[in-house]
């Protein structure tokens, strides 16, 4: 798992059927000590967050059943919204 920041979202009008109704974001991974920018990719919205939120992004497996208890095609979810972040 790891803070990421919301840069906009993805329009996919093809796409596999598990993923019809679901919101498409663009992620960037954030060094929450330094704030640092990483690598970016697309996850999956879950929990309605939108372009410039700070996000907590899991991957894998448990993104996979982030929507029910059978696995789906999905490789990266956005699992909740950030209030704030202290880091000493």
């Amino acid at each position: 798992m790891y803070v990421g920041l919301v840069l906009g979202s993805v329009v996919a009008t093809r796409k596999s059927e598990e993923l019809v109704g679901k919101k498409l974001l663009i992620v960037q991974q954030v060094n929450p000590k330094d704030g640092n920018l990483g690598a970016f990719e697309v996850a999956v919205d879950s929990v309605g967050a939108g372009t410039g939120e700070h996000v907590l992004v899991t991957k894998g497996q448990p993104a996979m059943y982030v929507f029910g208890t059978t696995p789906s095609c999905i490789d990266s979810a956005i699992v909740g919204i950030v209030d704030s972040m202290e880091v000493s």
